[in-house]
């Protein structure tokens, strides 16, 4: 082992070092854990681990820190913060990239560009790939290439005992599989490695409406997704976005209703043809007041949905909802559109069906959606009145969407450890819950694990 490879202590509270391992990007979240370290070589991990074995401290992990809030508390813990050394590695021929775990979406999109290829991202380029792909992972393309989960071809991970193992199909099938979606807690993962797909050309972007035309421009939206080409993935959201100086007057201060997404255009006919059966309508009923729709390269995807940047104090709550009729729709916007009193910056629906509940072949524990419709909610807390505020309203969303609701979750999503999770049916569940005893007997990560079944379905 080399001086470089020597892992830093781990420091207290208020110690060098702490802060930086325990920054998260919702702040309202920052955990708190008896000790912290940042690693960023596999030789680092490995100590880490063995330094809270000796001590008989759990171990709990992130990167971004982008799911702070909907984790188990820290406190008692050793917390690691990947941030391993190492490049973005593109395979252009396989079409796959390997990543070291810490690595930002935005890296893995640009890297990607120049081969004519890309990945199943998320909506941020700030996201961290380890925690989204392996908590499934809804990607603006999803409908076309499903769950992120599904793209994963192999792992590496410290387990408990020490042992630096690359995990995929052949080597260890059970745990591969555990590991694509089985809500972690099976050991440090220091890279990983999935398949891309060509992209050199897409129709991506937002519109904003005046929130006054948000019932006919939802139900028309709607209409259009039950058929829509698998190509498109797309959203819809009410915003009321504060009248900050970073955002567009035009939106500043008011309830506004957007759509947003992309259409993967290698076929420039069919996606044209698809936007245009998209946008045509909705612009028809309004011009927007503001249209960024237009083709580009794929990294403008990172764009379309303008999520902050910065790190916020964020609460919100997420459900997977089956499909709409104009019932449900007027209740989400009686409670959520304009007039409703609604505190979240930004709600909406997020388009399923497609490869998100069809995959071309199983995959891990979360490989598939059974729903129509993701739903966010989340607004900013800044202040123990917005955040009793927050969560109020989010409680009475939930009531009024619960005829709709199927009571599973997608766990990078989840805003809130306090709100219902489970993204599992039991039998999912339990099988997960043996690969992880056996690969961690002493249940030195046990508390890194997200629920995986709902309050109402746990495992026996």
């Amino acid at each position: 082992m080399t001086v470089a490879d020597a892992a830093p202590m781990p420091a207290g509270p208020g110690e060098p070092g702490f802060a930086e391992a325990v920054h998260v990007f919702n702040s309202l979240a920052v955990p708190e854990p008896a000790a912290a370290t940042t690693a960023r070589t596999v030789e680092q991990v490995r100590s880490a681990i063995h330094h809270a074995a000796r001590r008989g401290l759990a171990v709990r992990v992130h990167s971004t820190g982008h799911g702070a809030a909907a984790a188990r508390p820290v406190r008692g813990a050793l917390l690691i913060r990947t941030a391993l050394d190492g490049a973005v590695e593109i395979d252009p021929r396989a079409r796959v990239a390997r990543v070291p775990a810490g690595t930002r979406w935005e890296s893995v999109v640009r890297a990607a560009e120049p081969h004519g290829l890309t990945a199943a991202h998320g909506s941020s380029g700030t996201v961290g790939v380890v925690g989204y792909a392996l908590a499934g992972g809804l990607s603006p393309y999803g409908r076309m290439v499903g769950l992120a989960a599904n793209t994963v071809r192999a792992v590496d991970l410290v387990t408990a005992d020490g042992r630096h193992r690359r995990v995929d199909a052949e080597s260890d099938p059970e745990l591969f599989w555990a590991l694509r979606g089985g809500g972690g807690g099976f050991g440090v993962v220091t890279a990983i490695e999935f398949d891309l797909f060509p992209a050199t050309t897409v129709i991506t972007g937002a519109a904003y409406w005046p929130g006054a035309l948000a019932d006919r421009l939802l139900a028309a939206w709607l209409d259009w997704a039950r058929d829509a080409p698998v190509i498109a993935t797309t959203s819809v959201r009410v915003m009321n976005l504060p009248d900050f100086p970073d955002v567009p007057r035009e939106l500043a201060g008011r309830t506004t209703f957007a759509v947003d997404g992309v259409v993967h255009a290698d076929d420039p006919v069919s996606a044209r043809r698809c936007a245009d059966d998209l946008l045509g309508p909705l612009r028809a009923i309004g011009a927007p007041l503001l249209d960024s729709w237009q083709p580009d390269r794929p990294s403008a995807v990172l764009l379309a949905h303008m999520d902050p940047a910065d790190p916020l104090p964020i609460l919100g709550d997420h459900l997977l909802l089956d499909d709409l009729d104009a019932g449900g729709a007027a209740r989400f916007l009686d409670v959520l559109g304009e007039g409703s009193g609604s505190p979240l910056v930004g709600a909406g629906l997020r388009q399923l069906g497609g490869a998100y509940a069809t995959p071309s072949a199983p995959g891990g524990a979360l490989d598939r959606l059974a729903a129509a419709y993701s739903y966010a909610g989340s607004g900013l807390a800044a202040d123990p009145d917005a955040a009793a505020a927050l969560r109020a309203h989010c409680a009475t969303v939930r009531t009024a969407l619960a005829p709709w609701d199927t009571g599973r979750v997608v766990p990078s999503f989840v805003e809130d450890f306090e709100q219902p999770q489970g993204h599992l049916d039991a039998e999912r569940a339990a099988a997960v819950e043996r690969v992880r005893a056996g690969v961690d007997p002493d249940g030195l990560f046990r508390q890194d694990a997200s629920p995986t079944t709902t309050r109402q379905e746990k495992v026996p």
